[in-house]
């Protein structure tokens, strides 16, 4: 028998697949952008170039340009001489400083909320996984779906492992989920879900599931729920 993952709690009962983006839908911010924030504070990196091109990394994923192979690779390179074991060291400080103060208590709350309802959780994220599971675990989910990275002898490579999580690939992602064993014995189905996002990113997904739910959307994503008689809500 396998070791199931710390997302992968089984609830054979649950039919309800909720899914909940993470940067800026759960979180008052963007984790990716965050970690560079990060990287820049423990003087890893110089200030004023990497703080221009984590900006710049940031604007493109908005304007829907962003390269997410040079975007991984750039947020990883400052750190892949580290062991998995230094780097987890490193995420405790990244977490405690960085991302705690940008959970959202209603983000918390409205997951709870569909954790008490027995629907089955997901986060399911842009961000690569090792930024994001110590995250996850943060929110209780039941199932983090991320960029996967690839390592070799303990180091990250810098290469993303295949599919990345982002745009169209959060729907080949979850589709390739969804044929595992377990979300089968769950009777998961896109049918009977709801995914809440803040991203135009997120549209391909959006107009897969049985409910769509804008938290705090941009610009263009308000804009195309407004067209299509999407819930508008927000977590702030």
């Amino acid at each position: 028998m396998g070791i199931i993952s710390p997302f992968e709690q089984t609830n054979y009962m649950t039919t309800r697949l909720a899914l909940f983006d993470l940067d800026n839908t759960l979180l008052c911010g963007d984790s990716d952008h965050a970690w560079g924030e990060y990287l820049i504070d423990r003087g890893l990196v110089s200030a004023i170039e990497h703080g221009k091109r984590n900006n710049e990394f940031y604007r493109q994923y908005q304007d829907r340009t962003l390269d997410i192979h040079e975007y991984v690779r750039f947020t990883l390179a400052p750190v892949m001489h580290l062991s998995q074991l230094e780097l987890a060291s490193m995420h405790r400080e990244f977490t405690q400083k960085f991302i705690r103060p940008l959970i959202l208590p209603k983000a918390v709350a409205l997951v709870n909320q569909h954790l008490a309802a027995g629907d089955y959780c997901v986060i399911i994220t842009a961000t690569n996984s090792f930024i994001t599971t110590p995250i996850a675990q943060m929110f209780g989910v039941d199932k983090l779906i991320a960029t996967d990275l690839v390592i070799q002898s303990d180091r990250f490579t810098g290469e993303i492992l295949g599919t990345p999580c982002f745009q169209s690939g959060k729907v080949n992602k979850l589709d390739q989920w969804l044929g595992s064993e377990i979300a089968i014995s769950a009777e998961l189905d896109l049918k009977e879900s709801i995914f809440y996002s803040d991203s135009i990113n997120d549209l391909p997904l959006l107009q897969r599931v049985k409910e769509a739910v804008v938290v705090d959307g941009d610009e263009m994503l308000i804009d195309e729920a407004n067209r299509r008689n999407w819930s508008c809500v927000s977590l702030r």
